[in-house]
């Protein structure tokens, strides 16, 4: 054992009872350590050489990086003043939470009107309270990141595993599959299962697969319900008025479920932010208002110290801050920085935050003002070593710049160069310095960005393709910005996140709008477009306007660029967005011209999907002897073209479609066995194809025709083999059929 402590006998004393491989210390190294390490109090112990106990902790481990910096940054935090009723409010919610009710405070203000400075206070007031503190932070550059507060976080993630499952309870790790969210690596992201048959030998009897996503966000649900249930806990949730939707899912999972938990969970978020957990039980909403003049002066004041500064320069200083707490920081901190005037009566106050900053700058000299705004172009936070690719200055001239920045409360700094990383103090601070930059200086800035990026962190361009997309994106670079945009939306695709993928889509193609147009930059646009069209179908639904309108422009650039049959997505999309609408009149023509299309090309390719997709507007309509005749072309066709699995551009092989239509034409036709012969035929083949949606729209089409049937048995077995598939692969669409037709074969 170690044993730390402030004079050689009180160690000697700490060391009585202290177990081998264990930290102890006492109460002046505790003050000292503050929030870096975990402590766990021990029993006090009676010195030989004083009457009074001596109070000692065990050091369990030290805490992740994030709560680190947390801990750091929070001898320097401003004095909190004016918020004495919203403090106190905060500490009854805990007192619920410590008795086991939770509760979810949303903390909403204007921009540096102090949300986390009070979030740190309800901290700082809970220091001597058993408890966990979690740190979730929303960045203005992962808004369509899935899940980037946690994947930001590893750290908490290992946290929860680290404290979680008791033996008598389920691990996530009995349940689930390992993943990188093990030891301090990110957590699981959300991926897409295979596209092959799901087993039901390695399912226990009864159960149902979960989907993907799904799955991600009950397991994250699930491992901070069992790690308050050891302790109660302080769970903050920063900036979600930058959120992405993935994340913004889990809170709409978990604010409900808290409620009987020891959790109080802080979400903070800027005014034009509208949550929709308002209204809901155990959930108040805090609104923090500016100081008061009498409040603006005395924090001025405090954050002057000894400085002898007029109460006129006072008075400006809060006049011109408007309440604001950061800006009265900010101001004043200026004003103490600059020493150029003798009288300081006379100095002058900046007119904003902006200009605050600029000065403070400005008196760190050009080489420091310059490192803050490379800094700022990367992000709230960056590396040193990112820096230093991008500014190559010498390295004692970075390291005395960074220096000098968080010597002034600009920065906070985590580690020691190369390894060290740096946060701005707020995001108002990094917008500042980033909006000081020169067009054509701060285009250059990204370019280079970007280029580090690629050179220095190469699985970035796998795990954060849209980070290098929007540095090519501000270099003014599209042709790059729309490559990355590009692979970002189909990374979310394959993690079943189709709203961050729709939205990396649409940024791909507005690049793309900005590159003169050739042949090439045509057909990139049409496959993204059906990319975008894709998304919207699975996110918004078949019928959606977002769906309609992609498709369409689709349709167009397909026409324009002559018909290429690998693009045959596009009137096949388009088709069955107006079929889904209704619109069978709109479906019909589109599938006439697409037919003659394929019947000029005379390429089988076309002609099955053209006759597939007539068939079915044709069934819709009741046209049944019409719709028979095209059904069957196209499964004719489709069994004479080589190498048929290729067709996983449609989304699900033609011949699925086709002879699962076919099936439905047979039994309004009267011929009930043939057709429930031809479903099970379809079903089996798209299992030996092994392709997922196929597999799914299979049974979608032998549940129709067991409910019609009145076999009840056969109707409950494909229906549960239904839902499976839709749950594991988040097909939101067949999930509501299969609930339709479970609720059909429970009455």
């Amino acid at each position: 054992h170690d044993v730390i402590g402030e004079v050689p006998d009180r160690a000697a004393t700490l060391q009585m009872a202290a177990e081998p491989g264990t930290i102890v210390i006492d109460a002046r190294t505790r003050s000292l350590v503050g929030d870096l390490f975990e402590c766990h109090d021990l029993d006090p112990v009676e010195p030989a050489s004083s009457i009074r106990p001596v109070r000692r902790w065990r050091v369990a481990r030290e805490r992740s990086p994030e709560s680190r910096f947390s801990a750091l940054r929070g001898p320097q935090s401003s004095p909190l003043l004016g918020r004495d009723e919203e403090l106190q409010l905060l500490l009854r919610r805990w007192a619920r939470c410590e008795a086991g009710e939770g509760h979810t405070v949303l903390i909403s203000g204007e921009p540096g009107i102090g949300k986390s400075r009070l979030a740190a206070a309800l901290e700082e007031h809970l220091r001597d309270r058993p408890h966990r503190v979690i740190h979730f932070a929303c960045s203005p550059d992962h808004q369509d990141s899935a899940l980037y507060p946690f994947t930001a976080n590893p750290d908490a993630i290992a946290d929860f595993r680290h404290h979680d499952v008791t033996p008598n309870q389920t691990s996530p790790e009995q349940t689930e599959p390992r993943h990188a969210m093990d030891g301090h690596k990110a957590p699981p992201q959300i991926s897409r299962p295979p596209s092959s048959p799901v087993s039901d030998s390695v399912r226990p009897a009864g159960s149902r697969a979960r989907p993907g996503r799904e799955r991600t966000l009950e397991t994250l649900a699930r491992q901070i319900e069992a790690s308050a249930r050891r302790q109660p806990m302080l769970l903050l949730f920063e900036d979600v008025h930058w959120i992405d939707p993935t994340s913004r899912e889990l809170l709409d999972l978990i604010i409900p479920r808290f409620h009987e938990l020891p959790i109080l969970m802080l979400v903070t978020f800027r005014p034009e932010f509208r949550p929709d957990w308002m209204g809901r039980p155990h959930v108040t909403v805090l609104t923090l208002n500016r100081l008061s003049t009498k409040d603006g002066l005395e924090l001025a004041r405090l954050v002057a110290g000894p400085a002898n500064l007029s109460p006129r320069l006072f008075e400006q200083i809060s006049k011109q801050a408007d309440g604001i707490p950061l800006f009265v920081e900010e101001l004043t901190k200026s004003v103490l920085e600059d020493e150029a005037r003798a009288r300081r009566s006379r100095l002058t106050i900046p007119p904003n935050l902006y200009a605050s900053l600029m000065a403070r700058l400005d008196r760190l000299g050009p080489v420091a003002r310059q490192v803050a705004q490379a800094g700022a172009a990367i992000g709230q936070d960056f590396s040193y070593r990112l820096l230093h690719a991008v500014y190559p200055a010498p390295d004692h001239e970075m390291a005395a710049c960074l220096d000098s920045l968080v010597a002034a409360g600009l920065l906070f700094r985590r580690g020691e160069p190369p390894d060290a990383v740096y946060s701005f103090k707020h995001a108002l601070l990094r917008d500042a310095a980033y909006d000081s930059l020169l067009r054509e200086h701060r285009r250059r800035l990204h370019a280079a960005i970007a280029k580090a990026l690629e050179a220095q962190s190469p699985e970035r361009l796998e795990s954060e393709p849209e980070v290098i997309a929007l540095h090519y994106s501000e270099a003014g670079l599209p042709q790059s910005a729309a490559d990355y945009w590009a692979k970002a939306g189909r990374r979310f695709v394959a993690q079943s996140a189709m709203a961050e993928a729709a939205a990396h889509f649409q940024r791909a193609l507005a690049q793309l709008a900005l590159i003169p147009s050739t042949l090439a930059r045509e057909r990139q646009e049409l496959e993204l477009t059906i990319a975008l069209a894709a998304s919207s179908q699975t996110a918004k639904g078949l019928a959606a306007p977002e769906t309609g309108q992609a498709f369409t422009h689709a349709m167009k650039l397909w026409e324009q660029l002559g018909c290429p049959v690998e693009y045959s997505r596009a009137p096949l999309g388009l088709s069955g967005y107006h079929t889904n609408r209704g619109d069978l009149e709109v479906a019909e023509g589109l599938n006439a011209d697409f037919l003659r299309l394929a019947n000029g090309r005379g390429e089988p390719s076309l002609l099955c999907t053209a006759h597939a997709i007539a068939g079915r507007t044709l069934t819709f309509t009741g046209r049944f002897s019409e719709a028979r005749e095209h059904l069957e072309s196209a499964g004719k066709i489709y069994d004479q073209i080589p190498q048929q699995r290729s067709f996983s551009q449609y989304g699900l092989t033609p011949r699925t479609a086709a002879d699962g239509y076919l099936a439905l034409v047979l039994f309004c036709t009267g011929s009930p066995d043939r057709a429930l012969a031809k479903v099970r035929d379809t079903t089996a083949y798209a299992y030996d194809v092994a392709h997922v949606p196929s597999m799914t729209l299979a049974h979608v089409f032998g549940a129709t025709l067991f409910s019609l049937a009145g076999d009840d048995q056969a109707l409950d077995d494909e229906v549960r083999s239904l839902l499976d598939l839709a749950d594991e692969h988040e097909f939101l669409l067949y999930k509501a059929q299969g609930t339709i037709f479970l609720g059909w074969s429970n009455v």
